[in-house]
C-alpha cells in the first residue's frame, strides 16, 4: 500500500512513523476532524496525479507510453481514489466534487487508462453510488460507455452493477418516475447508430425484463423496435431474445431451485420404489423407520411441486415481449417488408420468419402475403422443413380467410402426401394438416379427409398414428365427412365447424347450462321413481308396450279380452294412453306420437285439448308453470351457492371427459360420452407449436457411431463367449444336477420298466430296418 513520507506527516504534527491507507482510512472514520490535515494532503496529491493523466489522454498517448506506463503511479492514483470514495460521507463538504471529478476523469480518459486504474476508479464511483452519494440518472450513460471499451473486466463489473443496482432500487416498491428518466436514458443509446453503445443497451433491457424489474409495456416495445435497428448484429440479438424467452425463464427457474431441491429431486426418483416403501414401514428400528418416512415424505413433497411447476409452465398463462406490442399489424409489416429484402444467411432469414408467424398467430392478424412466401419454402428436401411447418401452422388462425391459406394446404398435401414418399414425410405431412385444420376446420373437404384416413393401414407406426390422430380430430369437428365405420361414436353427430366470421355470443353466465341440466336430471329422477309406481298398474305384455309406444293407433285395435283387467276394472287401453300422454309431456322438442321414444319436447308444446283425458300430465304440467314463475321471480340473478356449484359441475363434468377418453365410462348402461373439449381459439393462438410435436413418432436414422453403441449396449450383461468344452474344464464347483440325475440308484421296479422299454424301442428299430415284405410269396 502507498504510504506518506515522513516529511508530510512531521508538517501536520504527526510523529515521523509511516502510515498505510488502510491504518490512516480507520482513524479518520473514528476522528473525521482530527485528520484534515492529511485529508487535504491526499486530495491534493489525488488532483495532481488526475492532471497528469488528462494531460496525457489530451496528447493522445497510449496507455503504454507517458505517465501510464509506470505501474506504480497508476496504482498509487488507484489507491487514492478508493481511499478518498471511502471516507467520503465522513467529509461531505471537503470532497463534495469528488465524484464529478471521479466521473469526468472516466469520461474523458476512460479509452487510455490502463486496465487497472480503470477498473480501481469505476470501483470508486460505484462505492459512492452504493452509499447514494451519486444518482444513478447522472452516471447511467458513463456505465454503458464503460461497457464498449473492450475490457472484459471492466465490462462486467459495469454491466452487473446497473442490473442490480436498478433491481435493489425496485425491490420494495416501484418508482415509476425515476424507472422511466433511466428508461429513456437506455431508449435513446438504443436507438444510436453506434452498434457498441446499441449492443449493450439492448443487453440491460433484456436482462432487466428477463428479471422482471422492467416488466412493462414500453420495455417490450423497446426491445421489439430493436429488431429494426440498421445493425443485423443487433436485430439479430433482439429477434433472438423473442424467441429464446420461454428457454430463458425455463432457465431461470432451474437455477434459483438450488442445489438442495436437485439433490431432493435426484433422490426421490432412487427412493421411492416398493422395496424403499417396504422397507420404511416394516423393516429397521423405530427410528430408521422415522428416517426412511421422512425421507420418503420429503421426495414424495418434492415430487409434487415438481409436477405443479410443470402443469405451470403447461398452462396457457403465456407471456412474451411481443404480446405488448402497441402497433402489431405495423412491426409484423414492417418486419416482413424487410425480410424479404434483406440479404441475411438463412439461419437470420429463419428466426424473422418465426417471429412474423408467432405475432401473427398470437394477436390474430392478416399478412395475406406471408402464406404465399412460405409456400415456395415447403418442400421435403428443404432445410429446417419442420421449423417452416411449425411456422406456417402458427401463422393460421381463424380470422385469416381460408382461400389464402388453401395454396398452402395444397403444396404441403403435393410435396409430403403421395405414395413415393418417404414415410416420415408422410406422417410430418399429415401431422401439419391436423394442426392446420385445428385453427381452420373448414379448409378440409369430404373427399381428401377420406383420401388422408385411409392412410391409417399403414405399417408405419408414425404414418398410421398421424392418420388416426387426424381422424379422431374430424369425430369431434365435423364427424358427417368422414366415413360410417370411421366416425365411431361422436359426442355430437351434428356437430359441424364454425363459418368464417361466424362467432358465438354469449347470452347467459358461462357454465349455468350445467346448473339447469343439473336440475333436470334431478326432476328426472324423481319422476323416474313415480313411473315405477305407477307401472304396477300397467300390462305385463312388453311386446304390446312396445307397439303401444311407437303407434298410438296400433293399440286401439287390441283385442277386447286383452284390454279389461278384471281385478281392477281399469281399461288397458286408457292406461296405456296415459303412459304415452305422460312420455309425450316428459320428453322435449318431438311434435308426432311416432318420435315420441327417440326425441323429446317441452310442456310448452303440449297440446292441451289432448292432455286433458290425463289428471296427471294437467298436474306436472301445472308444477313446471309454478317452476318457471319461481326461475322468472328471481330475476336471473345467481347467489354465491349457485356459482360455487356451477364450478362443482364443471369439474365433474371435465372428469367425466376424462374417463370418457379412457373409455371408463363406456361400461355403464346409461354412460355417455363426455362432451369432447377442443381447445378454443385463444389458446391455440397462445399456445407455441413444437416442432417436436410434427415430429412424433418418426424415427430418425441413425448414424453407424449410435447403431454401434446400441449394440454394445446391448451386450453389457453378456459374458465373453466360450466352447462348453472349455467351460467344463474350468469348473471348479461340484457336480451339476443333470451329472447328479444319472449317478442317482433307481428303483428296482423303475430299472425293469426301464430296460422293458428300450427293449421294446429296439425291436421297433429292427423291424423298421429289415425287409419291408414279410408276407407269403403269390407265386410258389
Amino acid at each position: 500500500m502507498a504510504t506518506f513520507a515522513t516529511e508530510a506527516l512531521a508538517a501536520s504534527g504527526r510523529g515521523a512513523e509511516k502510515l498505510s491507507l488502510p491504518a490512516l482510512q480507520s482513524k479518520m472514520k473514528c476522528d473525521p476532524e482530527g485528520y484534515l490535515t492529511e485529508l487535504g494532503l491526499l486530495y491534493s496529491q489525488f488532483n495532481s496525479a488526475l492532471e497528469l493523466f488528462r494531460q496525457q489522454a489530451a496528447m493522445n498517448f497510449t496507455s503504454i507510453s507517458g505517465v501510464a506506463a509506470d505501474p506504480t503511479v497508476s496504482k498509487d492514483l488507484g489507491d487514492r481514489a478508493m481511499f478518498l470514495a471511502h471516507v467520503t460521507p465522513f467529509y461531505p463538504k471537503q470532497l463534495a466534487d469528488f465524484h464529478k471529478q471521479l466521473a469526468d476523469f472516466l469520461k474523458s480518459s476512460a479509452p487510455s487508462l490502463p486496465s487497472g486504474l480503470r477498473c480501481h476508479v469505476t470501483k470508486a464511483l460505484i462505492l459512492l453510488l452504493n452509499r447514494k452519494i451519486v444518482d444513478i440518472k447522472e452516471t447511467l450513460a458513463l456505465f454503458v460507455e464503460l461497457q464498449t471499451l473492450g475490457d472484459r473486466v471492466l465490462r462486467k463489473l459495469a454491466f452487473s452493477h446497473v442490473i442490480h443496482s436498478i433491481r435493489r432500487m425496485n425491490k420494495k416498491h416501484k418508482n415509476e418516475a425515476v424507472n422511466r428518466a433511466l428508461q429513456n436514458i437506455v431508449f435513446s443509446m438504443l436507438q444510436q447508430e453506434d452498434e457498441a453503445k446499441a449492443k449493450r443497451s439492448l443487453t440491460i433491457l433484456c436482462e432487466l425484463h428477463r428479471r422482471k424489474v422492467w416488466f412493462d409495456d414500453r420495455t417490450a416495445n423497446a426491445i421489439c423496435t430493436a429488431c429494426f435497428h440498421p445493425s443485423s448484429r443487433i436485430m439479430i440479438a433482439a429477434i433472438s431474445f423473442l424467441l429464446d424467452y420461454e428457454k430463458i425463464q425455463g432457465d431461470e427457474d432451474s437455477n434459483d431451485s438450488g442445489g438442495d431441491d436437485d439433490m431432493a429431486h435426484e433422490t426421490s426418483q432412487v427412493v421411492i420404489n416398493k422395496e424403499a416403501i417396504y422397507k420404511a414401514h416394516h423393516k429397521g428400528t423405530s427410528s430408521s423407520k422415522k428416517k426412511k418416512k421422512a425421507k420418503l415424505q420429503r421426495a414424495f413433497r418434492n415430487m409434487k411441486r415438481q409436477q405443479r411447476m410443470s402443469s405451470e409452465k403447461i398452462s396457457s398463462n403465456y407471456y412474451s415481449p411481443v404480446n405488448h406490442l402497441k402497433d402489431a399489424q405495423g412491426f409484423v409489416e414492417k418486419l416482413f417488408s424487410r425480410l424479404q429484402t434483406c440479404n441475411e444467411c438463412f439461419e437470420v432469414k429463419m428466426m424473422m420468419l418465426k417471429v412474423i408467424a408467432r405475432t401473427v398467430g398470437l394477436h390474430r392478424l392478416i399478412l395475406l402475403n406471408f402464406y404465399p412466401f412460405l409456400q415456395k419454402y415447403i418442400q421435403p428436401h428443404q432445410r429446417d422443413v419442420t421449423n417452416l411447418l411449425a411456422a406456417a401452422v402458427q401463422a393460421c388462425h381463424d380470422m385469416v380467410l381460408p382461400d389464402a391459406v388453401k395454396p398452402l394446404l395444397k403444396q404441403i398435401l403435393n410435396q409430403f402426401i403421395h405414395d413415393r414418399s418417404r414415410p416420415e414425410a408422410i406422417a410430418i405431412g399429415l401431422n401439419v394438416i391436423r394442426e392446420i385444420c385445428l385453427r381452420i376446420p373448414s379448409l378440409m373437404t369430404e373427399d381428401r379427409l377420406r383420401d388422408l384416413v385411409l392412410y391409417k393401414k399403414s405399417h408405419e407406426k408414425a404414418v398410421s398414428v398421424a392418420a388416426r390422430s387426424l381422424m379422431i380430430l374430424f369425430r369431434e369437428l365435423h364427424p358427417s365427412l368422414l366415413v360410417k365405420k370411421d366416425q365411431g361414436r361422436p359426442a355430437d353427430p351434428k356437430a359441424r365447424p364454425k363459418a368464417f366470421g361466424e362467432v358465438s355470443v354469449l347470452s347467459n353466465v358461462l357454465g349455468v347450462e350445467l346448473l339447469e341440466q343439473n336440475d333436470d336430471n334431478e326432476d328426472n329422477d324423481g319422476e323416474d321413481g313415480d313411473d315405477c309406481d305407477r307401472s304396477m298398474f300397467s300390462r305385463s305384455d312388453d311386446d304390446h308396450d312396445k307397439e303401444s309406444e311407437s303407434d298410438v293407433e296400433e293399440s286401439d285395435a287390441v283385442d277386447e279380452d286383452e284390454e279389461e283387467d278384471g281385478e281392477n276394472g281399469i281399461h288397458v287401453s286408457d292406461a296405456e294412453e296415459d303412459e304415452v300422454e305422460e312420455e309425450k309431456a316428459v320428453s322435449i322438442g318431438a311434435s308426432e306420437a311416432k318420435n315420441s321414444k327417440s326425441r323429446k319436447r317441452n310442456f310448452s308444446d303440449i297440446d292441451i285439448n289432448a292432455a286433458e283425458t290425463s289428471l296427471r300430465v294437467l298436474k306436472r304440467l301445472a308444477e313446471e308453470k309454478m317452476k318457471h314463475t319461481s326461475s322468472d321471480s328471481a330475476d336471473g340473478i345467481l347467489s354465491n351457492e349457485d356459482f360455487q356449484r356451477i364450478k362443482e359441475l364443471k369439474a365433474k363434468k371435465d372428469a367425466q371427459l376424462a374417463l370418457s377418453r379412457q373409455g371408463l365410462l363406456r361400461k355403464g348402461p346409461d354412460a355417455k360420452l363426455a362432451d369432447s373439449k377442443i381447445p378454443s381459439s385463444d389458446e391455440l393462438s397462445a399456445k407455441r407449436v413444437d416442432r417436436a410435436k410434427l415430429e412424433v413418432h418418426v424415427r430418425k436414422k441413425l448414424s453407424k457411431e449410435e447403431r454401434l453403441a446400441l449394440v454394445r449396449a446391448g451386450r453389457e450383461d453378456r459374458g465373453k463367449y466360450q466352447a462348453r468344452a472349455a467351460v467344463k474344464q474350468k469348473k471348479t464347483g461340484g457336480l451339476s444336477n443333470r451329472q447328479k440325475e444319472h449317478k442317482k440308484a433307481m428303483p428296482l421296479a423303475a430299472k425293469k420298466a426301464k430296460v422293458a422299454k428300450s427293449r421294446q424301442v429296439k425291436n421297433k428299430k429292427q423291424l423298421r430296418s429289415g425287409k419291408q415284405f414279410r408276407g407269403k410269396k403269390g407265386w410258389k
